[in-house]
């Protein structure tokens, strides 16, 4: 089975997401379920690290209140792995409130340790709300981002 790390944390994000159960399963219960699931080591270790990697940078979302509107430059590297496309959808997510510039700083970093050749809008949707889950205070932002997920294709009539 050929499946990739967003693959592995869509499948941990659906699966916990919506439990009451405490604690959190440790990493040696998650390794067990993720193999039980049919996921390779490869892809569940570098899942496991993205997952860490979130977590450490929880303490970068303080930033300089003259820097709050400014205009994100991208990097060479950040502009081949995420087309304009994508650059336009982060700077959508901020404009209407969703993201704010520490955590469109996060998923930027995130989205790049996915090491997918190719990131698409989609792939952004899903990392965005990993993103506000991880963090206390923003579930009025993660619940307009679900509704962005998992909204019909609004420009089709029935």
């Amino acid at each position: 089975m050929k499946e990739n790390v967003l693959d592995v944390l869509m499948y941990l994000f659906e699966t916990y997401v919506d439990t009451d159960e405490d604690p959190e399963p440790d990493q040696n219960e998650l390794r067990d379920e993720l193999a039980s699931a049919g996921f390779g080591d490869s892809e569940i270790d570098r899942a496991l690290d993205w997952l860490d990697g979130l977590a450490d940078h929880q303490e970068d979302l303080t930033y300089n209140a003259e820097t709050a509107h400014g205009t994100r430059v991208y990097n060479e590297i950040e502009q081949e792995r995420l087309d304009t496309e994508c650059r336009g959808y982060i700077a959508y997510l901020e404009q209407i409130g969703i993201l704010s510039p520490p955590q469109r700083e996060i998923l930027v970093d995130r989205l790049l340790a996915l090491e997918a050749p190719d990131i698409d809008v989609e792939q952004i949707k899903w990392v965005v709300l990993m993103v506000l889950f991880s963090q206390p205070g923003q579930e009025l932002a993660y619940a307009r981002m679900e509704d962005l997920v998992f909204e019909e294709n609004p420009g089709v009539l029935h």
